[in-house]
């Protein structure tokens, strides 16, 4: 299934490469959300809030009051995905806060679970050379992307995984390094870093993945 994605940054929908050099914006927001009308589920990232530089609730509230949406973007605590879910998010999507010490804090994820439900919780692996990245990928762990899901199972509904090397690039997603994290996991996976045509997304349907797509679709590589 391919799900569009809106990052929020500034009050602007962007995109981003390798989440750091910003390539496009825009602040037809009505357009958009027209757009992705027709789809069953819609992304949301608050940038901000991922780099700690202020938020975009306001705009996140209107996108999910119209649109089916999995949210993420600086949550670290159980009332805020919380206040997310009650404002008409679908799901929640955290990422950085369920590291702690260089390892997967599964007492939190246990906790947010507990609170939640786990079908309401999307768990983010963003990968830079191998390694699980947080803090808005400024981070660095020792963490595998596959020793972060298995760690984690237990507690959501889904994963959300980022290839962040090829993150706004178009290049296309490595579909080896996708096949084998659906080899470890039951749970949903959302994949996201590149994607750059409907065969690939049918290619990645077929591997029961889930692709999250932002450029190609902004650039118009990929027609919505």
């Amino acid at each position: 299934m391919l799900i569009p994605s809106i990052d929020l940054m500034e009050g602007k929908i962007v995109q981003l490469v390798g989440g750091e050099k910003k390539a496009l914006e825009f602040t037809h927001l009505e357009y958009w959300i027209q757009r992705f009308s027709s789809y069953p589920l819609v992304q949301v990232i608050d940038l901000d809030a991922a780099l700690r530089k202020g938020n975009n609730r306001g705009l996140v509230d209107k996108i999910v009051r119209r649109l089916p949406c999995q949210v993420g973007g600086g949550i670290h605590s159980i009332k805020g995905a919380k206040s997310l879910l009650e404002s008409g998010a679908q799901s929640v999507i955290l990422g950085s806060s369920l590291v702690r010490n260089g390892q997967p804090d599964t007492n939190f994820a246990e906790d947010l679970s507990a609170a939640l439900g786990s079908s309401h919780l999307v768990f983010a692996v963003d990968s830079r050379a191998g390694k699980v990245a947080v803090d808005g990928w400024r981070g660095k762990t020792t963490l595998s992307p596959i020793q972060m899901i298995q760690k984690l199972e237990p507690w959501c509904g889904a994963f959300l995984y980022t290839h962040i090397e090829t993150e706004g690039t178009m290049q296309g997603i490595p579909i080896e390094t996708v096949r084998e994290l659906r080899s470890i996991t039951q749970r949903r996976i959302f994949v996201a870093g590149g994607i750059r045509s409907h065969e690939e997304v049918a290619e990645l349907d077929r591997m029961g993945l889930d692709a999250v797509v932002g450029m190609a679709i902004y650039a118009s590589q990929l027609e919505v």
